[in-house]
């Protein structure tokens, strides 16, 4: 909670749920990562958070793109992003979005599959291509699936495929999985990278780049090792498999960027029992799931949440969100405690909730209005 964000919420007291944004402390962190990894280029992934604001303030802090989709490419284009810093990082693409985004000039792709590749050397032929591998994700507290990536042999295979068919095979990309814990996983990573690394020259092309994706923390309710930390292992990392000969690298942050900076503030709408030996209450907020805090599907993000009652006794709560929708249930698992004193009306704010937030927000699910966003 900055200063500046407590101010607005107290000065202007918006109608709730609704997320905060300090654009300030957006800047910092792009800063610290600078500072930490001067050797790789930050490319935000757009997904984190698409607001204008973040987007044309980062472009102007110097920063590249990471985007999933043709909305994406528009919004940073709108923005003053140039389509040489734009990464069409989704290994998911409708070949007319592919058109789309070499006619406006992006010549970066990710894939992670011969249909795929196929696609790119039909509607962006000489592109820069890069090809993902799958990673286990371990420790990653939000991991990813085997949705992305394909195993090494294969890569290794499309990326001399890449070559016949008029690409440029440029690098390989992983992801340890977001909001990731366990900092070995990177060196895991960069060595199966390293691998195809010497695979591909023994078949005559030469990789030059290194995409390390994202998995840099926000602040939730358990402790995470500074950014400084993370940056020495992946550099550790990457001088222990590359030694000297460093390729270029790419880092895909949006957790770590936006996270830290928002706050969604919200209202208690009913407090209850189910039965009069439950120990347990049932506070519901006018926002859960489907209205921006999808990350906490099977409790894996555990926002810390202020009241304006701490300090109080604290008994068990189950949080869940508005909706008649039995899945709209925050957390009965993780063990929150809340103030006895708690009201109805109260208002609470979620803490590190910049990121994945208002992406996540559904769209007049039960009549409810997406969650309204301020930058400031």
């Amino acid at each position: 909670m900055t200063a500046k964000i407590a101010r607005f919420l107290d000065e202007v007291r918006p109608a709730t749920p609704c997320v905060v944004v300090d654009l300030d402390v957006v800047r910092d962190n792009y800063g610290a990562l600078r500072r930490w990894l001067p050797l790789a280029e930050v490319y935000y992934a757009v997904k984190a958070n698409p607001a204008a604001e973040i987007v044309r303030m980062l472009n102007e802090e110097g920063s590249s793109f990471d985007v999933a989709s043709r909305g994406e490419i528009d919004l940073c284009l709108a923005n003053g992003v140039s389509a040489e810093r734009i990464s069409f990082g989704n290994t998911i693409k409708k070949t007319s979005d592919i058109a789309y985004a070499y006619d406006m000039g992006v010549r970066l792709y990710a894939f992670d599959s011969e249909c795929e590749l196929e696609k790119l050397a039909e509607t962006a032929p000489g592109s820069k291509v890069f090809c993902r591998i799958l990673m286990t994700c371990d420790g990653a507290e939000w991991p990813l699936s085997r949705k992305f990536g394909c195993e090494i042999d294969m890569a290794k295979d499309l990326l001399v495929r890449a070559r016949e068919l008029g690409l440029d095979p440029y690098g390989v990309s992983f992801h340890v999985g977001s909001q990731q814990t366990d900092l070995s996983q990177w060196d895991i990573a960069v060595g199966k990278a390293a691998m195809l690394f010497t695979a591909l020259d023994a078949a005559g092309i030469e990789l030059r780049m290194v995409n390390l994706g994202g998995g840099f923390p926000a602040r939730y309710r358990s402790d995470v090792a500074a950014i400084d930390r993370y940056a020495d292992a992946v550099m550790n990392a990457m001088t222990k498999h590359f030694g000297n000969a460093l390729p270029a690298m790419i880092i895909e942050p949006g957790r770590s960027l936006v996270g830290d900076a928002g706050i969604l503030e919200t209202e208690v709408v009913l407090i209850s029992r189910k039965g009069y030996d439950d120990e347990s209450r049932w506070v519901y907020l006018d926002v859960g799931k489907f209205g921006g805090l999808a990350e906490t599907m099977d409790e894996a993000i555990k926002y810390r949440i202020l009241t304006p009652r701490d300090g109080d006794d604290t008994a068990p709560v189950v949080l869940a969100g508005p909706t008649c929708d039995s899945a709209d249930i925050l957390y009965e698992k993780a063990g929150y405690e809340m103030p006895v004193t708690l009201k109805v009306g109260d208002k609470l704010r979620i803490l590190s909730t910049g990121a994945y937030t208002t992406s996540y927000s559904a769209v007049n699910f039960n009549g409810f209005a997406p969650l309204k966003a301020y930058f400031i």
